[in-house]
């Protein structure tokens, strides 16, 4: 059962190999959530200043 120093050289190397995969974190494209976001805020926004609005005109 001994091995061959070539032989653990290349263990070693696939345990750094998923050690480094472990540690790599991958970006994520967030492009799409931030627009989700923004026209989520807008549509708030409008419906607030709408109510408002009928708001004081119901009471003007």
């Amino acid at each position: 059962m001994s091995q061959t120093t070539e032989e653990m050289k290349t263990e070693k190397e696939v345990v750094r190999l998923k050690d480094n995969k472990k540690t790599k974190h991958e970006e994520v494209n967030l492009k799409g959530t931030f627009a989700s976001v923004m026209l989520l805020g807008g549509f708030l926004i409008i419906t607030w200043l709408a109510v408002f609005i009928l708001f004081l005109v119901r009471n003007g």
